[in-house]
């Protein structure tokens, strides 16, 4: 099994990528692959709403000159996701945002390609913001019908200069914890492949309030 997590920090290795680390250490505990993918120093354009990853059913976005596309694929091959991001005005950051929005809406369009997949979602804040954060993060796991580990806290850890985050004990904590959660429904979506049939995939119904 293989865990994928996007870091969402234009730092490639401040607190977010220290918060990953926690949650990934538990993780290759138990025989799980983990590879961390650098988002947020990254020129990614957000959506432009063409809707031609709609009408070309080819798991692509048309936009070129970034990773999306290939980061796509990788989300499609892995059996977790992880999501995270530092707090910019009490939201994410930029590129994870404009990121995300075309993944996943190339995920949602094309099938919901993401369907049943462990997904986690994770911040490092400074001091406030990091629960709205979280919450962002959240919606899009929750869009996808992505299967939500838990740990015993919100997932949001503290610090200012990269590494003051293993100094938050709880935080730390809470981020093992994830981990161990997130490696345990993982073997237990795995151990229930060919068991227990999942229900079937239904068709996004739409409903429009302005007639």
């Amino acid at each position: 099994m293989k865990v994928l997590a996007f870091n969402g920090s234009p730092r490639k290795e401040g607190n977010t990528y220290h918060a990953i680390s926690m949650v990934t250490a538990e993780l290759e505990k138990e025989g799980i692959e983990t590879e961390v993918i650098q988002v947020g120093s990254k020129a990614i354009r957000g959506c432009t709403a063409c809707g031609k990853c709609r009408e070309n059913q080819n798991e692509r976005c048309v936009l070129p000159g970034d990773d999306v596309n290939e980061w796509i694929q990788k989300m499609m091959a892995a059996d977790g996701i992880i999501l995270s991001s530092p707090v910019h005005f009490a939201g994410m950051g930029g590129a994870m945002k404009s990121f995300l929005d075309r993944a996943f809406y190339v995920s949602g369009v094309n099938g919901n390609l993401f369907r049943h997949k462990v997904g986690a979602a994770l911040v490092a804040v400074r001091r406030s913001g990091g629960l709205p954060t979280f919450e962002q993060l959240n919606n899009f796991l929750l869009y996808s019908e992505m299967l939500l580990p838990t740990s015993n806290y919100w997932n949001v850890i503290h610090g200012t200069q990269p590494g003051e985050v293993v100094q938050d004990i709880e935080g730390v904590q809470i981020m093992r914890i994830l981990g161990k959660n997130m490696a345990w429904l993982m073997k237990l979506v795995e151990n229930g492949q060919g068991m227990v049939i999942p229900p079937e995939r239904e068709d996004k119904a739409y409903m429009h309030f302005i007639r």
